[in-house]
């Protein structure tokens, strides 16, 4: 695609992104808010820590992040501090706005690292710049900016002549590549951020994460791998070493943030819903391997159906295969809190699913 079409594609997208992030009294269903009840009954801890329990009941930047941008999205002002307060106690770092990434209930102390996780990040900032537009408080704002500078301050480098997001801010920088993770590119929550600190930047690491998912396509469905390696010397990417060359629980929230943003033509959407859509499949697969196309013998979670649904229905196709939810009572964290991002989404961008 020619980079003057890439560019202004960058630019719809925090545009157009931004007012739709940070609109906020998005009308939102019973059957969503029923679900947001659902979610905090069984992974918000009294004292605002949003619960893993698929991963040894840890907490994440991630999870706080999501809880964040879900309070607000259904005007639920309690859970929103209640997560937030827990969030700058327990992750805040000491040396600048960002979050460690991870914290563990059976560790002393429950931080043992405290590198950030830039997703994480991202998520939290544009939850409270959309609270503090939502709720009318210039305190909201005012950190969210401050974790916004200090994202693109830290985790904003130069590969192969284009501007990347790093994963962390320490751990994925080397000599010869630098390591990213696709689905790190929040594009709704990058809109959300570049609004409240303006800068050029944002839109060379919009328009070139873009040109990276459509460079980043590997084995039979030409799909996104959870982590990519980009040389420093050249344009060329692969699937990153040490990690599974899997298009998995990483990359399937790709296509979900894309559509969110408004570039559902992308193919880092359309390729996922050939994937997902294949009738070779006896269900939809949890993952596949980019090197041997060989699939996950067990099938996707009911997020990441929706997730599908939602793509789907917004390219103008209609799936029985992203079927009708099933029951949540044996859904974990993660696949619960993929089915209320999907559908705070879809709300997002005026549809049912």
């Amino acid at each position: 695609m020619p980079i003057q079409i890439q560019r202004r594609a960058a630019i719809g997208l925090l545009s157009g992104g931004a007012a739709a992030m940070l609109r906020g009294g998005t009308a939102v269903a019973a059957a969503d808010t029923a679900g947001w009840m659902d979610f905090k009954s069984r992974f918000l801890l009294p004292e605002g820590r949003v619960l893993d329990n698929g991963n040894g009941n840890q907490s994440h930047s991630e999870g706080q992040g999501w809880g964040l941008s879900l309070a607000e999205h259904h005007n639920d002002r309690a859970a929103f501090d209640r997560m937030l307060l827990w969030t700058r106690r327990n992750l805040r770092r000491e040396t600048d706005n960002l979050h460690a990434w991870r914290w563990r209930p059976d560790r002393q102390p429950a931080v043992a690292d405290s590198n950030n996780a830039t997703d994480g990040d991202l998520f939290i900032a544009s939850a409270l710049l959309r609270g503090g537009r939502r709720w009318s408080d210039p305190a909201l704002t005012e950190e969210g900016t401050a974790i916004a500078r200090d994202v693109l301050r830290l985790l904003v480098r130069r590969a192969g002549g284009r501007l990347v997001l790093l994963p962390g801010a320490q751990g994925f920088e080397h000599r010869t590549h630098v390591v990213v993770n696709p689905s790190y590119y929040s594009y709704p929550a990058i809109a959300t951020v570049a609004e409240a600190v303006p800068d050029p930047a944002w839109l060379r690491v919009a328009s070139d994460g873009l040109r990276l998912l459509r460079a980043a396509r590997f084995g039979r469905w030409g799909l996104s791998p959870d982590w990519l390696a980009v040389s420093r010397t050249d344009r060329s990417v692969s699937p990153a070493q040490g990690w599974p060359a899997r298009f998995s629980y990483d990359a399937v929230r790709v296509p979900l943030w894309l559509t969110w943003a408004g570039l559902a033509d992308e193919v880092a959407v359309e390729a996922p819903l050939s994937f997902w859509s294949d009738t070779s499949h006896r269900q939809v697969p949890a993952w596949a391997d980019l090197s041997t196309d060989s699939v996950a013998p067990y099938a996707a979670g009911q997020g990441v159906l929706l997730i599908g649904r939602f793509a789907a229905r917004q390219r103008g196709i209609l799936q029985d295969r992203f079927g009708p939810d099933a029951s949540n009572e044996k859904r974990d964290y993660y696949d619960t809190a993929l089915v209320l991002l999907a559908r705070m989404a879809a709300a997002e961008r005026g549809q049912a699913i």
